[in-house]
């Protein structure tokens, strides 16, 4: 009975592992359909190069951070009970890898292929595992303080938190430090507009990443008996909600209205296990209108050039999920208990602090060791230029 429950648990979360492993198709063609056609291939390569690195990082360093698993024992000691703890790493790394899959889309268009990389080895080897043990695997006694003062830990069921609000933290100092592209904003102030090369391809990515979340949420319970139908009903009301409010606050815009499901099952993730599905329907929504106002915020006033608007999207709406999750996971309005809002507060804002010092730190060290920047010439030229050179063979 027992190897029947362990190899059904092992096929069970293999099949959310895959799931969440095409939703890096998802991110590539989302950047793909939102960059001008000059990056295309660009942005094609980097995602699957970013997995591959994210792959040996957190094989070798980050699962480890987190789990205090390692994967230097014997095959026959790794095999064990149907090779479960093999199979979560594998989903648990997908996990991981949206972190550089998320910052890519921030700092498109201009940024250096090879730098990146070491990025993102940093990044999934040390600052990403570091918190997610904090908040998943009960690392330094943080979630026991939490419940000790404030009655419930730190909750975050799929990742509002771990993965996206850190993935979007960690973006907006790599996005202040890189600048904005050449010729996105005038000496005068004005904006020079960059539409997405490729809608088709845009909201192919959205449908993707939609369709894949499904396997990020309900998957995340990682045993059968865990499994929740509500958390399944909880992300499609999401999803639903940030879409019709990004429809409506966006004017009907393309661009808008096939980020909104994102920006819904985004905020959703922390809080889908415990909301009501009309709990969750409002976080939707909220956060499709926090991510229209916010991206248009921050390209036009503050003149930030986030190519795909992944602070907003991740950081803002993972923030909200966090946060929201604290609110709509009471009983008082619907939900099923086991939170606690200053837990949610504080838990957030730690993710928050580590992300940003993180991604300060990775991406000011290589900016002023090894450059971050393409030079005038490959930007102008496309971010493909440099795959080009690095891929030619020499005459």
């Amino acid at each position: 009975m027992d190897t029947l429950k362990n190899s059904s648990d092992a096929l069970f979360i293999l099949l959310g592992a895959i799931l969440v492993f095409a939703m890096h198709a998802g991110f590539a063609f989302l950047e793909l359909g939102t960059v001008r056609r000059k990056n295309q291939v660009n942005a094609l390569v980097k995602i699957l190069m970013d997995f591959c690195i994210s792959t040996i990082a957190y094989f070798f360093i980050g699962y480890s951070i987190a789990y205090g698993v390692d994967f230097f024992a014997s095959a026959q000691t790794l095999s064990a009970k149907s090779g479960y703890e093999l199979v979560k790493f594998f989903f648990l790394l997908t996990f991981a890898a949206a972190v550089p899959a998320i910052i890519s889309g921030g700092i498109a268009e201009r940024a250096r292929f090879g730098p990146q990389l070491i990025a993102t080895f940093i990044l999934v080897g040390f600052i990403y595992p570091f918190f997610e043990g904090v908040a998943w695997n009960n690392h330094y006694g943080i979630q026991d303080w939490l419940t000790h003062h404030f009655g419930f830990a730190f909750h975050d069921f799929a990742g509002s938190v771990v993965v996206h609000a850190v993935g979007g933290w960690i973006a907006l100092p790599a996005v202040l430090l890189l600048g904005a592209r050449h010729g996105r904003y005038t000496r005068d102030g004005l904006i020079t507009a960059h539409p997405p090369s490729n809608i088709p391809f845009l909201a192919l990515g959205a449908w993707i990443l939609a369709i894949g979340w499904f396997g990020f949420n309900v998957m995340s319970a990682q045993t059968l008996d865990k499994i929740n139908g509500l958390v399944a009903l909880n992300s499609l009301m999401a999803m639903v909600g940030g879409t019709l409010t990004a429809w409506w606050i966006g004017r009907n815009d393309p661009g808008f209205v096939y980020n909104g499901p994102l920006a819904g099952l985004v905020a959703v993730c922390a809080g889908s296990d415990v909301m009501h599905p009309l709990g969750a329907l409002v976080v939707g929504g909220v956060a499709g209108v926090l991510f229209v106002v916010m991206f248009t915020q921050v390209q036009n006033r503050w003149k930030i050039d986030d190519v795909l608007g992944v602070w907003p999207l991740h950081g803002l709406c993972g923030t909200w999920g966090g946060i929201a999750a604290g609110i709509f996971g009471l009983p008082s309005l619907g939900g099923l208990g086991g939170v606690s809002l200053m837990s949610q507060l504080i838990g957030t804002s730690l993710g928050i602090i580590i992300a940003l010092i993180g991604g300060a730190v990775v991406y000011g060290i290589l900016k002023r060791v090894v450059g971050i920047r393409l030079d005038q010439e490959e930007e102008y030229m496309g971010a493909d230029l440099a795959i080009h050179k690095i891929s030619a063979t020499p005459d």
